[in-house]
């Protein structure tokens, strides 16, 4: 199998992150999206990445809207956060964020058949 180009890497964590996260409407912990991911693309068939943990990671904080964070982005483009509520290191999506933009995902061939 041929490596994925950056671009394509990219938009496969942010698709792993959102799908993850959208099924968790309380957030999980980092460590349990990295096992997340790991397991979908295991399931699927994929070796995961020995820098998995370093690309998502570099994903979620492009993504996310926390001072915090070095690399952020503004609340309003932010897909994900961390709840201030929550104990640890948890992440969580914005679900209405999160379906308009698997809505406009076109490597989703499931939502656009559907």
């Amino acid at each position: 199998m041929a490596p994925m180009r950056r671009s394509e890497s990219v938009q496969s964590y942010l698709d792993d992150l959102v799908r993850i996260l959208l099924a968790s409407p309380g957030g999980l912990r980092r460590w349990s999206v990295m096992r997340a991911i790991r397991n979908r693309r295991m399931t699927a068939g994929e070796e995961p990445s020995f820098k998995l943990e370093d690309e998502a990671e570099r994903v979620f904080r492009r993504n996310c809207a926390d001072e915090s964070l070095p690399g952020s982005c503004k609340p309003e483009d932010a897909l994900f956060y961390r709840p201030k509520e929550r104990a640890g290191e948890v992440w969580a999506v914005y679900p209405d964020r999160a379906r308009a933009w698997l809505k406009n995902d076109p490597h989703d061939q499931f939502l656009k058949a559907g």
